[in-house]
Parts: C-alpha cells; structure tokens; sequence
C-alpha cells in the first residue's frame, strides 16, 4: 500500500493525548517543491495546527522538520503527545483452518448500499482436527450457512456476534481433508463504525461511490479496500495476513459499467435486464486482504509485458492520458524481474483508477488501486508524475504479495521494499542524483517523525494494527534496506532477495527470514545487523569531526553517537567508508564505530582537503558535521553524490555573502546540473548578494527547463524585494507549468492584489489544483458576494483532496462576507453537510473549521453590536454536528468522550 502521495504535506494533528500523523496531497504549490509513500516517500512537511479545542503552546518540545531544499523547520510538540504502547504481544495469527478457495457471487444495491452475496468457501484443517470455523464477517445480515455436499446442502448451528461467525462442522474433519461452507449473506458496509488510521483513513472494505448519481462531478463507482483486515465487511473470511486463498469472483453490475478483479475474466454474460455479470479467476493463493473488486464506466486503455495483459483502467476523459500516466509499467515488470531475478508471475497487471480512494494505492494483486490524484494531463505532468507510487505497488507483487508479512508486526517486510522499489527504479531509469534526492526526502519524512515515538520497525507491541503504517515501517525501512545493500554489496543483495523470494513464494515471512536469506548467501550472521535496524527503536545521532596529525601522518576521525539511550536506543554498530582527499587523490578506508564516543585514525600523508565521513552517504542518521569552510567548498567541487553537493550548498547559503567562498559555491549550484541543487542555491541569494547572482536567478525564473526551479526563483526574487520580479510574474503567469503559474499568481497578490485579482478572474476556470488554490487564497482576502456562486460550484467540483484545500480558503472568504445573508444561506448547508456526512474524517474536520470561522466572525459582529441573526442556527448547528459524530479522532478534538 501506498500512503505517501506526491505532492503532499504530512499533518501531525494533536488529538489531546495523542498525535494522529496523516498524509493528504499537497494541493496548494508550496516553495521549492517537487513530488510523493505518501507518508511516505515525504516530499514537503506541512503542519496542520487544528484551529479549535486542541491548541497548545506550554510544556512543548521542539523538532526540526526538514524541507526538500535541506532547510528545517521548528514545529511545536506537545509533551503529551506520545501514545504509550501497552505491554501485550500480538502474535501471529493460530491458523486452525485453512482456506484453499474462495468463491463469490454478489449483487449491488445502489440505493441501499448493500452487497448481497452468495459465497462457497473451501476450507481444510491446518494441522489439528477440529469440528468448528471462525470467520471474520463484519456487520452482515446472514441468510443461510450450509455444508455443501454432493446430496445437497446441510444447514449448520452457528453464533455470531456481528464480528465472528463461530461454525459447528457436521464432524470432526482431519488434516487436509477439504469441507467446503455456503454463506447467502448481505453485507452493509456503510452501517459499520469501523475506523481507519492516518495511512488508511476508512476500514468500511466495500465503498459506493456517487450511489444516488446525483454529483456531477464524480462518476458511479464501487470498489473494495482490504487492508489491513476490511475484506470480512464484504465477505466471510478468515481475514489474517497469514493465510492465502484462490478466487472466484462473479460481479453482477449494470451496463455501461467495466468490472475488476484479481486474475483473468473468464466470461462476460448479458442478463437482459439492464445488467451484465462478469467472473474473475485466479489460480494463485493470495491473503484476503489482497482480493478487490471495482466496477464504474472506466476506460480501458490496454498495454503488454511479454505476453501478459497490462491494462489502465482510468476516467473517460483521461483516456488519452492513460499511457502518459502509465506507460513505463510494462519497463518496470521486466526491471525488477531482472534484478530479483524472479520473472512477474502473475497472469496479469492492472492499474484502476478510482474516486474518493481511502488510501493513495493498493497492491492487490494483479489489480492495483489508485487514488484520483495519479489522473493527470500531460500538462500536469511538468510538474511531476506519480510514478513512485506505480513502481511502489508494482514491486509489492513480490514483497507483500507473492512473500507476504506473516502477520501486522512484519509489515515492513510488505511496506518497506515497496519503499526501495521506488529507489530501484529511479536509480535505473532517471539516474543516482534523482533517486537519493527522493530517498533523502524519505528519509527526512521519518526524521521528522522520531520525536513523536520510538518503536522499532517490527514491533510486536502496539495500540492498534492500523497505526504501524507509518514512517517508521515505510521510510525507515526503505532505509534500512539501502544500508543492507551498501553492506553486503550488490551481488549479495539482489541473490539474497532472490533467495528470499523463492524460499517462501505464495507463503509469509518474518523478519528472521529475511535474515535468514542473507546469512545464507553471505556466509555471515547478521544478527547484530537485525537487532539494531529491525528490533531496537531509533536511529543514531552524530557528531563528526576530524583532525590532521601531522607527527604521525594520519587524520583522526572522531564519533560521537548522541542519541537517548533511556528509551532503549541502542548505541549503534556503523560499517561506513571514509573517503581522504590530500594532494589531488582520494583514499577510500573502511571503518566501523560502535562506541559511544570513538576515533579511528587513517594513514594522511598531507593535511586533507576533506575528510568525507559516510562517503556513500547510506547512513539512516541524523548528523552534526564540524568542518571548515574551505572543506564545504572542495566538497562541492569534488564529491560525487548529490548529498555531497546538497551538504555544502545548505551550509554556504546560509552564510553572509560577503563570507569565503559564498559567491564561488552559490554560484556554481545556481549552474548544477541537478534541479534541486539549483533550488537550494536559489534559496541562498539574498538582497545583498552580487547583481550578477541575482541576474542568473532572474534568468532561471525566465527560461530554467524544470518548473520547480522556475517558481522557485520567482518566489525567491519576491523574497528579496528584487525589482526584476513584477515583469517576470507576467511572464510567468502564461507559462506551460501549471506550478509555475500558481507561484506567479501568488507572487503578484504579495506586489499588486489588484492586478492579483484580477489575473485570479482570467486563470479560475483552469482545471489545475495548483492554480485553484491560489485563486481561492486571492478570493479569500478580496472577494465580495458576487463570486460565492463560483466558489461554492469550485467546492463541489473538487477531488476530495481538493475540497480539503479549498475549504480553509472558503472559511476566511465566508467570515469575511458574514453581513450578506444571500451568501450563508447558500453556503451553510453545504458546510453541513461535509461536516457531517462526508465519509472522510479529514474532510468532516475542515469543514468544521470552516464553520468555525464563520462563527468567530459572527461572534465579532455581534460585540461590535452588529446584526447576528445566523450566530445561534449556526452554534447550534455546529453543536449537533459534533454530538453526531462517531468518528474517535474528531470526538477527542470535540472534546467528547
């Protein structure tokens, strides 16, 4: 699963006691941005202070965030917020059953929203003989449960307590002796009260989309979502990651509409009533929670690896952006079969598109869904694609789908080499210095996160299932692994991943195993390896320095690891390379420090120029690195890796321009080959710098090939006041990149709102997130009644991300026209009703924020005296809201138990 989307903040919200860590995309063009796993492949960190009932300033303490240009940020934490874990050991699941098939029969009923289904469930004791079956079903109304015998069926006793079906088998069935169950059923997905997580933000497993068909904007559609264990709301199942199933799905859907499902269709039949019924098979055992089904008026674009069906099932009108969006797929398959060296053994892969998705992807297999947000022109593809997130659900058909974690505590074993697969692929298709930007950007996302827990990546202790899809399993897993790798070397990683594939393939895993394939190809235990990454918390904290000794002709480096042993950090074991440059050359020496404080010396024939700690830069650490300004500036020059470079840009460009070598190494970065480089640099001209530097970031803002580096420049030339910038808005307000654009048009509403307002007006009805963002912002702060009409049509028409983004804007523009009652009594019940009904809490969140801006200002108006006559309806109404919620996270902001 994907939970980190491109373009998207991370939100830490405090909920009281606790701190919720959830991912959205980022809808408003941020500075310095580029691409998303999405919480969580992190690409900007954002911070959403929740506006009411749960602010807090005193017994904070302080994190640094950092930003995709290097910067941090301070962000306030609240002392409390860390959840205690309790002491009670989630075990993997006893299987007393096994389930050898799956077969389903289900009807839709729009109107109800329920799923009515006929299921044959083929089953055989484990290991025990047993007389009974438990399965997982929740919130069904069960019609029948028969054993299926050639002489017909037989009605079984059974109890169920709306979460279990507990089954009392005819006798006591043996080892391998297969019994096969019929369950008639209807499932009721949306009376349930399960809840999701931040990664996950629904647990209801089946999702009508548009059921009444009354948004225009959104098509009908229907699909399923399974993890972690949701499937059992649509049907019976044993739902644990440790057991697997074959499929039979039948999918009984209006015309018009195209169905999926894991495995090849294997017929289509007409019904003559207004209906067709599509079947689906695969053959391969898969866990539960990897079954899916979808059916809406998609468009099918189909493509091929070898002689495999690959298809792109997208909206209609994003038919003919289908292989734009999709089209390295089939290049993808044959990379990671090629260096697994276990060729795609699935029969197909398909790749649906869907609305109003709960999570950004899913690795079902052979059926992967999207969120909307992977929908996109071409046009809107200059600003960055999401082929991170298709290469990390595609890599998952072999780590989660066809090795799967044994149970919830080894979800890094699904999650983290999805992680890596998105490395994998950007190493071998767009070079070394875009794959480390995006893994860096990784690994910040879970820095960023430490000071919220400490847990270690597999973690057998947890509050919930749902709150181990976080950075921790994902980032710093990815991490982890590119440490492995950098240990073992290439050849051992790929033929010990190879080994571990096919050790367990269409089975599970733990983490020993994993372990297990790499001592085996290696030769070498690795225990204290796994120990440290896998099963301790935390992560080192360094300071490095060096120091030339010239008596004795040798560099001593010094390491000092600072991290807070007392939650149980351990001191870490760091293999690293220590790159010596002295007198044109470079001595690379191998090293491991694994004291607390330790110097190891090097032979140095000459005082260095630099002495590169970690020169692979493959550590997971956060790190305090003394060091001159004269070795920054050959660090630049001379070392290879993009985090060499982006090392010392970071450093000079916050020095004063008149320091050593601050022109020389700005400079030079505004003319680095690699776009973010560039940035970095850009970020560091201020208004003293030279008119030469300033020039050459006017003339990225004119004409630099990467849009980011465009809006970039503009944004900074606004910063420094430079005059060159109001015609550059201009020009930048008719540029290709939607991105670009949005920056001019918030750049001009800082030089001219007038001239803001009324480019806001031309640019409105662009479809582009980034652009309707910084209209609505421009909106906000100067438009009267005369542009609700508008709005409220903007809100309607929005993605669900989009609404999230555009309702902060609505709430200040409504508080700021509170005297026209034309203006609220249209758009208060439309506030009501996302508070209230819409299915994701996030989004029920923000329109309450907007209700509460609304109700601030009105409360304004009447201490000034003014007519208030919609402050009590609306109080009122925010107050019945917030009773009806059922939501636990939005009733602990409300302040309800």
């Amino acid at each position: 699963m994907s939970n980190h989307l491109r373009h998207r903040h991370i939100f830490y919200v405090y909920l009281n006691d606790k701190t919720i860590v959830t991912s959205l995309p980022l809808i408003c063009p941020p500075k310095y941005f580029f691409m998303k796993r999405i919480m969580f492949s992190v690409q900007v960190i954002g911070v959403l202070m929740i506006t009411f009932s749960c602010s807090t300033t005193k017994n904070s303490q302080t994190v640094q965030i950092s930003k995709p240009n290097e910067d941090t940020m301070t962000v306030e934490i609240p002392e409390n917020s860390i959840a205690v874990t309790p002491q009670v050991y989630r075990a993997s699941y006893s299987i007393i059953n096994d389930i050898v098939h799956s077969k389903l029969d289900v009807k839709l009923d729009w109107q109800k929203q329920y799923l009515y289904g006929k299921e044959w469930l083929t089953l055989k004791p484990h290991f025990y003989s047993t007389d009974s079956l438990t399965l997982d079903a929740k919130g069904m109304d069960l019609n029948k449960i028969e054993l299926v015998k050639k002489t017909g069926n037989v009605p079984l006793t059974y109890s169920y307590d709306s979460l279990l079906i507990h089954i009392h088998l005819d006798k006591i069935y043996k080892q391998d002796e297969q019994y096969t169950i019929f369950i008639d059923y209807t499932s009721k997905p949306n009376e349930l009260t399960e809840q999701g997580s931040a990664a996950i933000t629904d647990a209801k497993g089946l999702y009508f989309i548009n059921a009444d068909n009354k948004d225009t904007s959104l098509p009908r559609q229907v699909w399923t979502q399974g993890e972690t264990e949701s499937n059992s709301a649509w049907f019976p199942t044993i739902d644990k990651p440790n057991l697997r199933t074959t499929i039979e799905l039948s999918m009984t859907v209006e015309d018009g509409f195209v169905s999926l499902s894991n495995g090849l269709m294997t017929s289509s039949k007409e019904n003559g009533d207004g209906t067709h019924t599509d079947s689906w098979k695969l053959d391969q055992p898969i866990a539960p929670y990897l079954v899916m089904m979808a059916a809406g008026p998609f468009a099918v674009v189909k493509d091929h690896w070898k002689n495999i069906e690959v298809n792109y099932y997208v909206d209609k009108k994003y038919e003919q952006y289908a292989r734009n969006i999709f089209g390295h797929t089939p290049e993808m398959i044959q990379h990671f079969s090629d260096i697994t060296g276990v060729p795609f053994v699935w029969p197909k892969f398909s790749q649906v598109i869907v609305h109003d998705f709960v999570s950004g992807a899913m690795e079902n297999a052979t059926a992967v869904v999207h969120g909307s947000f992977v929908q996109q022109t071409v046009r809107e593809m200059i600003d960055g694609n999401e082929e991170d997130v298709i290469s990390h659900e595609l890599f998952h058909h072999w780590f989660g789908d066809l090795v799967t974690c044994e149970s919830w505590s080894n979800i890094t074993l699904n999650e983290s080499f999805a992680d890596y697969g998105e490395y994998l692929w950007n190493e071998y298709k767009y070079g070394k210095d875009e794959a480390d930007y995006r893994f860096q950007q990784s690994m910040n996302g879970y820095l960023a996160q430490k000071d919220l827990f400490t847990a270690p990546l597999v973690r057998y202790y947890y509050n919930d299932r749902e709150e181990i899809f976080d950075g921790i399993s994902y980032n710093k897993g990815g991490r982890v692994l590119h440490m492995l790798r950098n240990y073992v070397g290439d050849d051992a990683f790929f033929k010990s991943l190879h080994e571990y594939l096919t050790a367990h393939e269409f089975g599970t895993a733990e983490v020993d195993d994993l372990r297990l394939a790499f001592e085996k190809i290696t030769g070498e235990d690795l225990h204290w390896f796994f120990n440290q990454w896998y099963f301790d918390p935390g992560n080192p904290k360094l300071n490095i320095s060096s120091q030339y000794n010239p008596d004795q002709h040798n560099v001593a480096v010094t390491v000092e690891q600072t991290q807070d042993t007392k939650e149980g950090v351990p001191i870490f074991k760091l293999p690293v390379v220590v790159d010596v440059y002295v007198n044109g050359s470079v001595h690379r020496y191998q090293a491991t420090f694994d004291q607390k404080k330790q110097t190891v010396t090097f032979p140095c024939e000459a005082k260095p120029d630099l002495v590169n700690f970690d020169a692979e830069k493959m550590l997971l650490c956060s790190k305090n690195i003394t060091q001159s300004d004269t070795a920054y500036a050959f660090q630049y020059n001379n070392a290879p890796r993009y985090l060499d470079r982006m090392e010392a840009v970071s450093y000079f460009r916050k020095k004063n321009p008149s320091s050593p070598f601050y022109n020389e190494i700005i400079s030079k970065a505004l003319n680095d080959p690699f776009w973010n480089i560039r940035i970095a640099a850009v970020n560091g001209v201020k208004s003293s710098s030279d008119d030469a530097m300033k020039n050459k970031v006017a003339q990225l803002a004119a004409s630099d090939k990467n849009s980011h580096v465009r809006a970039g420049a503009l944004d900074q030339l606004v910063s420094i006041k430079d005059p060159s910038v109001l015609n550059l808005t201009g020009q930048a307000l008719d540029d290709s990149s939607y991105y670009v654009i949005a920056t001019a048009l918030e750049a001009l509403s800082e030089l001219d709102s007038t001239k803001a307002y009324v480019a806001a007006q031309k640019l409105e009805n662009e479809n582009s997130a980034d652009i309707a963002d910084a209209v609505m912002s421009i909106y906000s702060s100067q438009a009267g009644p005369e542009k609700n009409d508008f709005l409220l049509n903007k809100l309607n028409q929005s993605s669900e991300f989009g609404k999230y983004q555009l309702l902060q804007h609505y709430g200040a523009y409504l508080a700021r026209n509170i005297s026209n009652e034309m203006v609220l009594q249209k758009s208060l019940p439309v506030l009501y009703d996302l508070a209230e009904r819409n299915s994701h809490w996030w989004l029920r969140l923000q329109a309450m924020n907007a209700l509460v801006a609304v109700q601030t200002a009105l409360k304004e108006e009447k201490v000034r005296g003014n007519s208030a006559n919609q402050l009590e309806e609306l109080t009122q109404k925010i107050t019945q809201i917030k009773s009806k919620e059922t939501d636990d996270r939005l009733r602990s902001v409300y302040g309800l138990k």
